[in-house]
Order: C-alpha cells, then sequence, then structure tokens
C-alpha cells in the first residue's frame, strides 16, 4: 500500500493542484512541498489559498508555494489563469485537478453550463488543454482527474440533451455525470498522449471527510444530513483521502507499469469504472461536445 513516506524527492518538479486551499488539496499541495517540489495552489478565493500558503510553508520549510488564481465558473478566467502560469516560463511536470463541488442547488456557470458539469469538468478540460504542450515539454509528467465512485450512479451516461435542464436531472446525477465525465476525459487525454511520456490517470480518493458536502448540508432533508453524519463516522480522513492521487502524481510505479488512463481507488490500486466510462463513442462524444461548447462560450 503506498503511503505519505513513499513519495519521492520532488525537488526540481513543478505542480499545479487546483483546490489545493482546503481538504484533500490542502494535504496533496503540502506534501507535494514537503518532498520539494515548487507547487502552486490554483484556486478562485486568494484569501483562503494564501492562508493554506502560508500553513505550508510553515509546516514544510518550503518557500516555493504560490497562489494561481483560477475561477472554474468562468471559462475566459480558466484561460487566463493557464496564460498567466506558462508567462512565468517554469516547465510543468504534475497537474492535479482536484477542486470541485458536490451536489449543488442548480445554477449556472458564467458562461451558461450547468454548474457541477462546468466546474468539475469543463473548467478543468480548458485548463488542461491549455496546459498539455508544458507538460509535454516538460516530460515525464502526470496529471491527474479526480472522479469517485458516485460516477457509477450516472447509469445512463452523460445526458447531453438534459445538461441545460434543470428539472431533468437531480444535483446528485448531475454531481454523478461529471465524475462520470473526468474519467471519460482521462480516457481520451490517455489516448492522446500514448506516445509521449505525459501519464494521465483519475483516482477515487475514498470516502473522505471535507466540506465538499456542505451543499448537502445545506440542502438536503434531515434524514439525508443525519445519514451524511453516521458515514462521517467512517469516513477517511483528508491525509488518507490525499494518498491515491499523490501515488497517481508521483509513483514511480506509474511510470514503470506503464499505467496510462486507468482509475485508481484506494491507496494506489488499479479500480473497476462503471462500464459507461470505457464506451468509446462516449468518449468521443464527451470531447467532441465539450470542444464546441467551449469554443462557443470564449467566443461569446
Amino acid at each position: 500500500m503506498f503511503t505519505l513516506r513513499d513519495i519521492p524527492d520532488l525537488n526540481g518538479k513543478v505542480a499545479i493542484v487546483t483546490g489545493g486551499n482546503c481538504g484533500i488539496g490542502y494535504v496533496t499541495a503540502r506534501e507535494l512541498a514537503l518532498h520539494q517540489a515548487h507547487v502552486f495552489i490554483a484556486s478562485r478565493n486568494e484569501e483562503s489559498a494564501n492562508s493554506a500558503i502560508e500553513r505550508i510553508k510553515n509546516e514544510t520549510k518550503n518557500n516555493n508555494v504560490e497562489f494561481l488564481h483560477l475561477d472554474l465558473v468562468d471559462l475566459k478566467s480558466v484561460k487566463l489563469s493557464a496564460e498567466n502560469f506558462l508567462n512565468r516560463g517554469l516547465p510543468l511536470h504534475i497537474l492535479i485537478n482536484n477542486a470541485a463541488i458536490m451536489a449543488t442547488p442548480w445554477a449556472l456557470t458564467q458562461d451558461g453550463i450547468q454548474d457541477q458539469f462546468g466546474v468539475n469538468y469543463v473548467g478543468h478540460f480548458l485548463f488542461t488543454k491549455i496546459l498539455l504542450p508544458k507538460l509535454e515539454e516538460s516530460a515525464p509528467s502526470r496529471i491527474v482527474n479526480v472522479s469517485c465512485e458516485a460516477h457509477k450512479a450516472a447509469r445512463n451516461g452523460i445526458e447531453f440533451d438534459k445538461l441545460e435542464d434543470e428539472t431533468a436531472q437531480t444535483s446528485w446525477y448531475r454531481y454523478a455525470q461529471s465524475k462520470l465525465a473526468n474519467i471519460l476525459f482521462t480516457k481520451a487525454l490517455a489516448k492522446k498522449c500514448e506516445e509521449k511520456n505525459v501519464y494521465v490517470n483519475c483516482i477515487h480518493p475514498g470516502f473522505v471527510k471535507t466540506d465538499l458536502s456542505r451543499a448537502m448540508r445545506e440542502n438536503y432533508t434531515f434524514v439525508g444530513v443525519l445519514l451524511l453524519k453516521i458515514g462521517y463516522l467512517f469516513a477517511l480522513s483528508p491525509e488518507y483521502g490525499a494518498i491515491t492521487q499523490l501515488y497517481c502524481a508521483t509513483s514511480p510505479e506509474i511510470e514503470e507499469k506503464n499505467y496510462r488512463g486507468l482509475y485508481f481507488i484506494p491507496y494506489g490500486k488499479v479500480g473497476e469504472p462503471f462500464p459507461k466510462a470505457e464506451d468509446q463513442t462516449l468518449i468521443d462524444n464527451l470531447w467532441t461536445y465539450t470542444e464546441n461548447l467551449i469554443k462557443k462560450s470564449l467566443v461569446d
């Protein structure tokens, strides 16, 4: 079993962690810094990110931890964020697409995209695509997309015709669908990178006690909240929840065993995603749909 102690020395490596200001993202950023990586915490909340950065610097004695503004609800902001990083002239060896929202009430992003689909998937798609040439140039490099077992609840796959229909899906289905999209994206991107030293994988961190479920606590029924609290008695801490993405981001095994396009579960084991995640037609359709969606949003 991979543990935090197994993370190798990362001196000279540059990493970006989206949502690295809290939860498993914070632990991930901290551990990368502890092992001497130059870490960028990409977040929309500068105050929260800077607070996290100061804590990480104090804990790790590594001053190479920086804030990168990234607002995943606004694709123009996502594009600017990636370009701002590229303008630094640094290499990029590790990209961990960790930020997410879960089971939130219906809302749209700045670009009119259903917010869970937009934040959890579309924003990261664009961010990654812009940074991909730098990851290729800096190879060997890693891309880790955070999904979860909840993707299996999206039993009908990606319901393209219902994505922007407020009443067509539950908030939980919308979340599951966004996490399925992350696996489909991983499969497509890994295939595009198969002749390059860019290793793309996705992970399920486990059921982790973090602030990600705040929308559920605020909007679910008393019974739902009670069940969540009971579940938390058995939940992983963020320290354990971060292990699988740190495995995919840092373990030499990823390159030694040529792990690409796989779905990992705690703690660094190859898992079995829902069959819809292996549907090549769905993989191709989602890629085309997303590119067209982004093109329209950036033009508008």
